[in-house]
This record gives structure tokens, C-alpha cells and sequence, in this order.
């Protein structure tokens, strides 16, 4: 067969200049979004709505979480339209700036004791701003890296766009922490949970600094000199890769492990209407915990995806992590800190990132350079807002009060996985295929020999270029 490296971009690869770019500001963009829902869980429910009702005001609280996800696909059409016609760099510039501007704006706004129900409604109006803007991150960032990777390793690179939004969880639950270790309750709740919103201005400035170091990507370069850019790239992603765009959806429906990690787990554990009565600066750290090893994991788990494909990992990390919800759900549900810790350790820190550490290569890999943003954005976004929404579903069906909420929320939580994995399971494997040759179809994957002969010399290139 024909050499595969014709089959893939000239011009110049910025693969450790793109990463740090894709690592740094989903970093920075994902602080700004998970710190909005730190806060849903741990101190909205008392400052923005009534509280007549716990059970409404945790259902309300975690509901306006889930509205940023409605945005998402109204700016995952934006953006991704934005990404395939203009360039991967200037939407991911874009996406910054909404997402900071909003971010801060939230650390601004009066409670529900000033202003009655103005809080709530400009909060879901911010909220809505801040999924409009995320939508196009994951995308774009996924599609930079993988377009400057070099090919044998497309899954190891663009594995730090989700190194990067770890770590951005990191820091969202790290600064919470000591506020409301050292700062008494009533000050915590007054003012000092605005700190960690107003910090979001620094977002603004260095993510700017950085992307803008970052040169437009060489198949995207190709496809504006060949005059192939399309015009209405989702219509021309719906009319061609419409199946693989439901793959993604299905696939996204993973977030559902986040949610219980991080969102339906901090309520369940911390709202007072539960009465498991964790401290707040305790639950904390369990997230903080399980993203660090996240953060160890990743990389690993993105180069073993370009040895044996990104299907495997991914079946086997929504399994598994599918299973592991009901211990991570019953360690809290008795009380237990350390059993928790472990739990989402293996849980969320190992097991999952055999999703979460591939999808950022799986999907786009799935779409043509044409459409590429568009496709995953669009997919992706529909995809987790209805995980998004299974938050305010699980107090629904698991108010406080309720009986055996382990078992309820550990079940339609394998479910969703289940769902996932039997999409990943239909999709054709794509780390072999030149980057020319994805998104088709009938695209043949390149001699698996002749792939680890590219992919070694590769990594060796990788080797003396440090040295």
C-alpha cells in the first residue's frame, strides 16, 4: 500500500506547543465550570433559593447545574460551525473569554435575601452563558492536539486535554478548601465562597497569553488552501457521519460517573436533609483525591489506546466504573471517609479515565477535518446534557429520606454505562487510519506492523528531541 505519512498534513506540528495550549486552558476553563458546581452543591441550595424546603431547594440548586448543559448544544452549534470555518485557535480564544466574563459575574451576584427571585434567574442566565462557552472547549481543544500529534500517537497527546480538565477540578475543589476549613460558616456563606469565582479574572488573562501562541493546525491549514472549508459544516456532519454522531451521544452519556462523584454525591453526603453529615472541607477531598490520581493515570491510559485501540479501554472503563458506583454510593451512605476515598479512587481516579482519558482521540478521530468540531461538539454536548440532568433526576427518585439510595442510584447509573459501552462497542476502531482517511467509512487502517514501525520511530523521534 502507499506510504501512510502521505496520508498525513504537511507543514509544521506544534504537538508539545499545542498540548500545553489544550492541557492550560481546559485546565483554566473547566476550574471556572466545576467551581459553579462545587458551589450547586455545597452552598447554593441556602443562598438562592427559599429555604421553606430543602428537598425544592437541592433540586433547584442542582437543576440550574444541569441548564448549562441545555446551552451546550445551542453553543456547541455555534462554536463548532466557528471551529470548522475559522480555525480551531480563534474559537477555543472565544470560548475563554465567555467563560471567564461569566464566571466572574457569578462571584458578583446578590442572594436570594436581597433581591427575592432576581437571584436564582440571573444565576440560571450566567449559567446558561457559561455552557454556551464550554461546549466548544473539549472539541477544539481535542481537535488542535490531535491535528499537530504526530500519527502512532494521536491517542497519548490528546490525552492532556483531559489531563487538563482534572486538574481544573483540582484546583475548583482545592481552593474551597480552605475556606471552608478556616473561615467560619457564616462568612463562608456570605462572602467567601465569591473568592474563588472573582479568582476566574486570572483565567481571562493567562488563557489568552497562552492560546495565542499556538499556530492554526496543518490539516485544517490544508483544507483552507484546498478550498474545501464547508460552509455549513453541522449540516454536512448530520448528512455524513450521522451514526457516528450518535456513537458519541451514547458515549457521552458517561458523565453520569462525574455527576455522582462530584454533584449528586456532595449533596447526598453534605445537604443536611440526607443526614450522613460529612463536613463540608472532608467531602472535599474525596474528589481532589480521586483527580489527582486522574491526573497520574491519563497519560498512560492515552498511550496504551495508541497500542491496542481506543475501543478496549473504553468498553472496559464504563463498565467498570458502572459497577463501582454502588460502593462509592454505600461508603457514604454508612459514614465511612476512608472507604469513600478508596472508592472513588478506583471509581472515578482509575477505572473511568479508560473513558476519559481516550474520548478527546476517539471521537474527533470518528469525523473528517472538515466537520471536526462540529461533529464532536454537537454529539458530545447533546450527549452529557442528559447526563447533566440526571442530578435533580436522582434527588428526584432519591429524596432525602428515602430507602436504599445506594442501590436506586448505583443501578440507573450502570445502566447509562451500559449504554455507552455497547455504543463504543459499534463504532470501527480508528487509531491506525491516517489522519487523512478519518472519518470514512471505508477508510483502510494501516498494517499493524507497519503501524508500530511508524509509532516507534515516533516516540524515538519524541526521545532525542529531549536530549
Amino acid at each position: 500500500m502507499a506510504n501512510p505519512n502521505d496520508r498525513e498534513p504537511r507543514g509544521t506540528h506544534q504537538s508539545k506547543k499545542a498540548t500545553a495550549s489544550g492541557w492550560i486552558g481546559s485546565a483554566l476553563e473547566y476550574y471556572d465550570f466545576f467551581i459553579y458546581a462545587t458551589a450547586a452543591s455545597l452552598i447554593f441550595p441556602q443562598i438562592f433559593f427559599p429555604k421553606t424546603d430543602p428537598t425544592v431547594a437541592i433540586i433547584a440548586s442542582l437543576a440550574t447545574y444541569g441548564v448549562g448543559y441545555v446551552a451546550r448544544p445551542i453553543g456547541a452549534f455555534f462554536l463548532g460551525h466557528w471551529g470548522d470555518t475559522k480555525g480551531r485557535k480563534q474559537v477555543l480564544i472565544v470560548c475563554m473569554f465567555l467563560m471567564g466574563f461569566s464566571t466572574v459575574a457569578v462571584g458578583l451576584l446578590p442572594t436570594y435575601d436581597q433581591v427575592g427571585l432576581w437571584a436564582p434567574a440571573l444565576l440560571v442566565i450566567l449559567r446558561l452563558i457559561q455552557g454556551f462557552a464550554v461546549a466548544g472547549e473539549i472539541s477544539g481543544a481535542s481537535s488542535m492536539i490531535l491535528e499537530h500529534a504526530p500519527f502512532g500517537r494521536r491517542g497519548f497527546f490528546s490525552s492532556f486535554t483531559l489531563q487538563g480538565v482534572q486538574a481544573g477540578q483540582i484546583m475548583a475543589a482545592a481552593v474551597f478548601l480552605p475556606l471552608a476549613h478556616y473561615m467560619p460558616t457564616e462568612a463562608f456563606n456570605t462572602w467567601g465562597w465569591r473568592i474563588p469565582f472573582l479568582l476566574s479574572f486570572i483565567v481571562i488573562v493567562a488563557g489568552y497569553i497562552i492560546r495565542r501562541e499556538v499556530d492554526e493546525t496543518p490539516a485544517f491549514a490544508e483544507e483552507g488552501k484546498a478550498g474545501v472549508v464547508p460552509k455549513a459544516p453541522v449540516v454536512q456532519a448530520v448528512q455524513e457521519n450521522w451514526r457516528d454522531m450518535l456513537r458519541v451521544m451514547c458515549c457521552s452519556l458517561m458523565n453520569v460517573i462525574p455527576v455522582v462523584t462530584t454533584i449528586f454525591g456532595a449533596a447526598y453526603a453534605v445537604q443536611p436533609g440526607y443526614g450522613i453529615g460529612f463536613e463540608k472541607d472532608v467531602y472535599l477531598w474525596i474528589p481532589v483525591l480521586g483527580n489527582i490520581v486522574a491526573v497520574m493515570v491519563i497519560p498512560f491510559v492515552g498511550n496504551l489506546s495508541d497500542k491496542i485501540g481506543r475501543r478496549p479501554p473504553i468498553i472496559i472503563g464504563a463498565l467498570g466504573s458502572g459497577l463501582l458506583s454502588f460502593g462509592y454510593l454505600y461508603a457514604i451512605s454508612i459514614h465511612n471517609v476512608p472507604l469513600a476515598i478508596t472508592m472513588s479512587l478506583l471509581m472515578w481516579g482509575v477505572v473511568y479515565q479508560g473513558y476519559n482519558a481516550i474520548f478527546p482521540s476517539f471521537y474527533p478521530e470518528m469525523f473528517p477535518t472538515r466537520t471536526r468540531v462540529s461533529g464532536m461538539a454537537i454529539s458530545q454536548n447533546l450527549g452529557t446534557l442528559v447526563s447533566a440532568l440526571l442530578p435533580a433526576l436522582f434527588v428526584a427518585v432519591a429524596p432525602p429520606g428515602a430507602t436504599n439510595i445506594p442501590l436506586v442510584i448505583g443501578s440507573i447509573t450502570l445502566a447509562v454505562c451500559v449504554v455507552a459501552a455497547i455504543a463504543a462497542w459499534t463504532a470501527r476502531e480508528t487509531y491506525r487510519v491516517p489522519m487523512a482517511d478519518l472519518g470514512n467509512r471505508n477508510a483502510v487502517p494501516v498494517p499493524k506492523p507497519e503501524y508500530d514501525r511508524i509509532r516507534e520511530k515516533a516516540v524515538s523521534d519524541a526521545v532525542m528531541a529531549k536530549a
